[in-house]
């Protein structure tokens, strides 16, 4: 049983919450809490698995929050951002804070079980439109042309995650003025390719049909790039690949 949190300041929102995840079998919701004080205090006192987390609250906002929930060693609760705000300042802020997912709140019902399942099981998620966001950001923050289009594919997932944080914009420069990192060099030939890849922001399913090989085999590389590199996930893989240059080459 999934035990899952519901934070926001609007009691309907909260209420509208829990009833779609309580009709789905194996979540349940344990708790709610109307601003990101109490959202702390009830992962400490309920220990849900996920904290579904509104951004914009009276008195400490969701980012604090999440946060001081993520930091915490004794807490092992995951957290799901869900905004009405489709800003990039937001998204950034939410990843550095540790959150493991980013929702908005024009999803579908299906999404945000769907999403609250991803990240209960230990992985990432961010909606397709999302990623494309982050690729495009950095991409213009590193100098780089973007990706042209992402294709519309099912929302990303990717597990065993690390715990480094994301550089800062004073600590990026520009590929061709960096020595290329360390850890790059312990990548195998076939993980830097999945490297490659992810800097396109595509699935893992179709990352398994441009190597040929099944999707447990990429989940198995991706998570080993992770674990090398030192990165969260793969939003932070996207954001790591164009910061040191690291681009598939055109065919």
């Amino acid at each position: 049983m999934i035990r899952v949190l519901v934070v926001d300041d609007q009691a309907l929102v909260r209420a509208g919450f829990r009833t779609i995840l309580d009709s789905e079998d194996g979540i349940e919701v344990v708790g709610e809490a109307a601003d990101g004080a109490a959202a702390v205090a009830a992962v400490t006192e309920l220990s849900p698995d996920v904290v579904c987390m509104d951004v914009q609250m009276p008195g400490m906002d969701g980012l604090e929050a999440t946060r001081r929930i993520t930091a915490d060693a004794a807490s092992a609760a995951a957290v799901l951002v869900l905004t009405t705000f489709n800003r990039e300042d937001y998204l950034f802020a939410a990843l550095e804070a540790g959150a493991s997912g980013f929702l908005l709140k024009n999803s579908s019902p299906e999404q945000l079980i769907e999403a609250v399942q991803v990240v209960a099981r230990g992985d990432a998620l961010l909606s397709p439109d999302v990623t494309r966001r982050v690729i495009e950001a950095v991409a213009a923050s590193a100098g780089r042309r973007p990706v042209a289009e992402q294709p519309e594919s099912p929302a990303t997932t990717v597990g065993d995650r690390g715990h480094a944080e994301r550089a800062t914009p004073a600590e990026r420069a520009a590929p061709a003025e960096r020595t290329a990192p360390v850890e790059l060099a312990t990548l195998t030939d076939r993980e830097r390719e999945v490297l490659e890849l992810l800097a396109e922001g595509i699935s893992n399913a179709e990352i398994a049909q441009r190597m040929w090989v099944g999707e447990a085999t990429v989940k198995t590389h991706v998570s080993k790039v992770l674990m090398k590199l030192g990165l969260r996930d793969r939003v932070h893989a996207v954001v790591y690949a164009y910061e040191h240059g690291v681009v598939r080459p055109a065919s």
